[in-house]
């Protein structure tokens, strides 16, 4: 593994509403658990988001590495768009706003991204996952959605609805993202990929749903 390669490290998307001075907890654990992290993109629809208060409140004013984008249309599908399009790097990981679990995980995904991998999912459905506090109704949609994709689309994960993810750029310079609502564009990245043949691997996640929903 190249050094210079690993050097410039890869970008970090972060949809958010009103996370407040949990966003501002994030970056920091963020930056503990990484060593490649290059710039952290925080994608907001509103310019009273009370996450934007928190930063610009906090040591990471005015960081020239922790950006602060405003989406141009509302939700976290666009706030993805928006970060992607000011995203320089060529490795991009969409990441939870309340996610305080998977920051271990971070420079193994960008390993297999040095490996030629396009798409790394993390993955609540393999062995040596952990998934908690999830509603039984959900968590059974989600399996039914999984299953179907991965045994009969042939899709490359067990857990193709995350939308925790790392992405190339060259596989985003190849599939413009189409889709508008939620997190759709996950798997509208992830099947469009799979029938053109890039690569995809997946490892093991944490998954705690978050309390305050």
């Amino acid at each position: 593994m190249q050094t210079d390669q690993k050097d410039k490290g890869f970008d970090l998307i972060i949809p958010v509403f009103n996370e407040g001075i949990n966003i501002v907890k994030l970056i920091k654990y963020l930056k503990r658990s990484s060593k490649f992290i290059s710039k952290i993109y925080i994608c907001y629809d509103y310019d009273e988001d009370s996450s934007i208060h928190s930063i610009n409140n906090s040591e990471y004013a005015n960081n020239e590495n922790i950006i602060l984008i405003k989406n141009f249309y509302t939700g976290p599908c666009e706030a993805v768009k928006t970060g992607i399009f000011y995203s320089k790097s060529q490795a991009v990981i969409i990441f939870p706003a309340d996610d305080f679990h998977n920051g271990p995980i971070l420079d193994k995904m960008y390993d297999y991204f040095l490996q030629g991998y396009n798409i790394i999912c993390p993955s609540r459905f393999m062995k040596g996952s952990l998934i908690k506090n999830y509603p039984l109704l959900r968590y059974c949609l989600v399996r039914i959605i999984s299953f179907t994709l991965f045994y009969i689309a042939r899709i490359k994960t067990k857990d193709p609805t995350n939308g925790f993810r790392m992405f190339s750029r060259k596989l985003l310079n190849r599939i413009p993202i189409k889709s508008k609502e939620g997190f759709a564009h996950s798997i509208e990245l992830l099947v469009k990929a799979n029938k053109l043949k890039f690569k995809i691997i997946e490892l093991p996640a944490v998954w705690v749903e978050r309390e305050d929903r």
